[in-house]
């Protein structure tokens, strides 16, 4: 089993209960943090699953919590939910983020491993694996006392690295798009090729034929992005959400290892 990939059947429910949210675009009601969704069945599965687009939670659909659910559900938590042990409940929804950053940690340090041209790289990455790997089995306690902030920060540095040997296949100068502010921007047909657009806001951007080979898209916010056409062979440090907040077609080239969004049909 994919540690890193949800599994909602052996989770409970915790996204859809430790995190808060706001009627809006993304969804239908205001929900406060530790709260079940009004959706949330008794067997801990969403009702509306299977349409929860069309029910007015599209940020439900865009959401990954890359295996905490299971992990804090069945391994911190010895496999008893919230409901049966109500007095674990506020505990367990606070140490659920946190488990959830460092999976998410995981999923980008297992993409730079198996960069071809990070090699160079692989000791330290391997080793920084390993530690993170590590602080996911603590105890509750533990965990919330963690400065995930720190381990952020400890990462970001060799995947910046990581980035930079990358990216540097691109033999011609590139320019540095980093944070930049793009929403709405105009970049049909664009050469992008090799870019780093790291946290770079890109909501609504008309990407249409856009060439992002090689780009480094880690947290560039691609909600309602036009890729249609768009080429992005060997970007990396792309989740699924980004790709399903984005708006792409039948000829998007999409990289090894994500799924195609079913609504871009």
């Amino acid at each position: 089993m994919d540690t890193l990939r949800a599994d909602c059947s052996n989770c409970f429910g915790l996204c859809c209960v430790a995190l808060p949210f706001a009627a809006s675009a993304d969804f239908a009601t205001d929900k406060a943090a530790g709260t079940p969704c009004a959706n949330l069945r008794t067997d801990f599965r969403c009702g509306i699953h299977d349409r929860l687009r069309d029910g007015g939670y599209q940020g439900c659909t865009v959401y990954d919590c890359f295996g905490a659910g299971q992990q804090v559900s069945q391994i911190t938590y010895g496999g008893t939910d919230w409901r049966t042990a109500p007095d674990t409940a506020a505990e367990m929804f606070a140490v659920f983020p946190v488990v959830r950053q460092l999976h998410e940690l995981l999923r980008y340090l297992d993409e730079a491993l198996a960069l071809p041209a990070a090699a160079g790289l692989r000791p330290a990455l391997r080793a920084l694996r390993a530690s993170v790997g590590e602080l996911t089995g603590l105890a509750p306690a533990a965990l919330l006392e963690l400065d995930v902030a720190a381990r952020r920060a400890e990462v970001n540095t060799l995947l910046l690295r990581t980035s930079d040997v990358v990216r540097a296949e691109v033999r011609r100068k590139k320019k540095d798009r980093r944070g930049a502010d793009l929403m709405g921007a105009r970049l049909r047909g664009a050469d992008l090729r090799g870019v780093s657009l790291r946290g770079a806001c890109l909501i609504a951007a008309d990407l249409t034929g856009a060439d992002l080979r090689l780009a480094d898209l880690i947290g560039a916010d691609l909600r309602d992005a036009r890729l249609a056409g768009a080429d992005l062979t060997g970007a990396f440090f792309l989740t699924q959400p980004q790709l399903d907040a984005a708006r792409g077609d039948g000829a998007t080239l999409i990289p090894d290892g994500l799924i195609r969004p079913a609504h871009w049909s």
